[in-house]
């Protein structure tokens, strides 16, 4: 039977769904377990949980500033549909979803959706010029196209046409709306921030060719009809949060990419570990495109063809990766480091790189009972010397948390412990598309959706989000403990050992939440600071460590969250261990995304899909939640450019 022009895709939930069985421990076991009872219910439980790190572990000295460290004011818990910053700052609206990047020749290049990880790299050294590179994690596609308008449709929901097919224009507006934008930005005589002509300025989509380094290239599991030597593949897809290399490179990370696939037969484990879609269809139907090109038939992943390099059943297996982007050479193909583990990659923060040294990096997978990994390269950092070779050779770790407040990195390679043929692994190439069931395998620790990561810039202490997890069972929590499904989320920090390789000091550094159910500093937050949902995190050069939320809009506003407001981004200074409120957003969205001109004086923040909290029945009337950034029409993900009125450092 014919489908009608009516007829509605709609997977509401972008985020991965639950596919850890293992029987690993959870962190919250872990810390249940060093606790007793009487202390949970004294209320005992942050004390007791920020006294795991020794105290070897503590800031040994404050490093000494011309400056107060956080000297703004803090600002207002607010739902209101705008910016709110503190006293004395000024907000700029730069690069909305769509605008236009010009360029000397490709006149249709515009800035992609969903804003997120960013970074600006300098030109010649200053601080009011640079390239910013920043990642379009997903869409709205009912903000898009400009017939969805009067129709009841949630955020993700698509249309199929008569013949069951998506609209080719739609699809390719879609797939052209992801992956990462290079553009070019200079601040003007006005000091106002504007996008600058110039060839550097580019796109990486869904469809860009990209090549496959590392142990995993030309390996079976990622040969292809597009790739028959597995040597390649088209584009990146849900980059959530990025990296920067010690040699100046931009790494884009692949988070939820699995829901973009839809296989309804059997699923191999790298397909079915990650949580491929098996019904009805991927996230946005771009599988059912009105054409029979393989770039748009990919996303289909069942096996129709007598081997693999005929079909499409290995395309997800080229996703998951972390890539690597040159930003200063326009012609450069990007390259997914495959040696870096395939998972829901957030993010990548590496250690201070040194000179006859290994690079040392961490990474998170943002998925409820996922890891957090680090990856130490085969060979020596060489200044001027060394590239994306280092992220090809290496060893990938992932975390063990003991009671104790001792951890340790368990290695994934091939060979070693149970990583072999006989439990299912074949070679390193095997255990890096598998990097899920390794870490299973060898008994990590099954944490609370590990996000953002920062690393202090003068002491290498780790900080990683762990932004809630509403999924634990019974047996991992206390029914009179106010945190029992960690709803709000917390941030843990760790300092690798001096004494002993791959193991290292551990800690809870902040337990989110309200004035009721929170602890930092062995202090509960209050009206000031108060937040939940951790997620962007971020140092900058004087050790302030910036937090940013990320509600869910299923929950923003309403309820237990009402109290809570928009998402927001903080301030925290971890010798005082002060935190304040540095912004609000609008309404709908979330904060995600920041970086810093190198003088300190310029802020960037993203504003991703405002208005997301608009209900489908709303959306038909035109009643959206947010009309930012414009005031007015359907609201746009967008960057902002912050700075103080007296040209200072932002947070002093």
């Amino acid at each position: 039977m014919k489908q009608t022009i009516d007829t509605i895709i709609d997977h509401q939930e972008g985020d991965e769904a639950l596919s850890n069985d293992s029987k690993n421990a959870t962190l919250d076991q872990i810390i249940e377990h060093r606790l007793t009872r009487r202390q949970v219910l004294q209320g005992a439980l942050s004390s007791a949980i920020l006294g795991f790190i020794p105290p070897a572990f503590a800031f040994k000295e404050r490093p000494a500033f011309s400056a107060q460290r956080l000297g703004f004011e803090s600002v207002a818990i607010s739902s209101a549909d705008k910016v709110v910053v503190p006293k004395g700052y000024q907000v700029q609206t730069l690069i909305p979803f769509d605008s236009p990047m010009p360029h000397p020749t490709n006149k249709s290049l515009k800035i992609g959706s969903h804003h997120d990880g960013m970074h600006f790299f300098a030109l010649n050294n200053a601080s009011d010029e640079g390239l910013l590179v920043l990642n379009h994690e997903y869409i709205e596609p009912r903000f898009m196209h400009s017939h969805y308008h009067g129709e009841p449709l949630t955020a993700g929901a698509v249309k199929l046409n008569q013949q069951g097919q998506r609209p080719l224009h739609e699809v390719k507006a879609e797939m052209a709306a992801h992956g990462v934008s290079v553009v070019h930005i200079k601040r003007q005589q006005n000091g106002e921030w504007q996008t600058v002509e110039d060839k550097l300025n580019r796109r990486i989509d869904a469809t860009t060719i990209i090549e496959l380094a590392g142990p995993v290239r030309g390996h079976d599991s990622v040969k292809t009809a597009f790739s028959p030597e597995g040597t390649q593949t088209r584009g990146t897809l849900n980059n959530c949060a990025h990296g920067v290399t010690p040699w100046g490179t931009y790494l884009t990370c692949e988070e939820n990419w699995a829901g973009y696939f839809y296989n309804p037969s059997e699923q191999p484990k790298e397909q079915s570990r990650y949580g491929v879609r098996n019904k009805t269809s991927s996230r946005y139907a771009w599988e059912k495109a009105e054409s029979h090109d393989g770039l748009y038939k990919r996303f289909h992943a069942e096996p129709f063809a007598d081997k693999a390099e005929l079909d499409y059943r290995n395309e997800p297996n080229t996703f998951g990766w972390v890539v690597e982007i040159n930003p200063f050479n326009p012609e450069s193909v990007p390259v997914k480091r495959t040696a870096l583990g395939r998972f829901a990659h957030e993010g990548v923060v590496f250690q201070k790189a040194e000179a006859g040294k290994p690079v040392v990096c961490y990474m998170g997978d943002d998925a409820r009972f996922e890891y957090l990994y680090k990856y130490v390269s085969d060979e020596p950092y060489q200044p001027g010397q060394s590239g994306g070779e280092l992220l090809d050779k290496g060893t990938l770790y992932v975390a063990r948390f003991h009671e104790t407040g001792k951890g340790e990195w368990l290695p994934l390679r091939f060979g070693h412990g149970l990583l072999n043929p006989a439990h299912g692994f074949h070679s390193q190439a095997d255990v890096l598309v598998n990097t899920r069931s390794a870490a299973d395998r060898v008994g990590a620790t099954k944490m609370d959706r590990p996000e953002w990561g920062a690393v202090h810039p003068s002491n290498g202490e780790v900080y990683f989000t762990l932004t809630n997890n509403n999924r634990r069972s019974d047996e991992q929590t206390d029914a009179a403990n106010p945190r029992s499904n960690n709803r709000w989320g917390h941030i843990i920090r760790w300092r690798e050992s001096e004494k002993r390789i791959n193991q290292f000091d551990w800690d809870i550094f902040l337990l989110a939440g309200d004035e009721t159910d929170s602890s930092f500093g062995q202090q509960p937050l209050d009206k000031t600071n108060k937040f939940n949902s951790p997620d962007g995190l971020w140092f900058d050069q004087e050790g302030r460590l910036w937090i940013q939320t990320d509600m869910s809009e299923s929950v923003l506003n309403q309820g237990d969250w009402s109290q809570f407001g928009n998402n927001q981004m903080l301030a925290c200074d971890p010798v005082s261990q002060t935190l304040k409120r540095f912004l609000v957003g609008p309404v709908g969205q979330e904060i995600s995304g920041v970086c810093s001109t190198p003088d300190g004086k310029t802020l960037f923040v993203n504003v991703q899909h405002p208005g997301a909290t608009t209900r489908a029945e709303d959306f038909a009337q035109g009643k959206y939640t947010s009309h930012w950034p414009n005031g007015q029409g359907v609201p746009r993900s967008a960057t902002l450019v912050i700075s103080k009125q007296d040209q200072g450092i932002i947070g002093t």
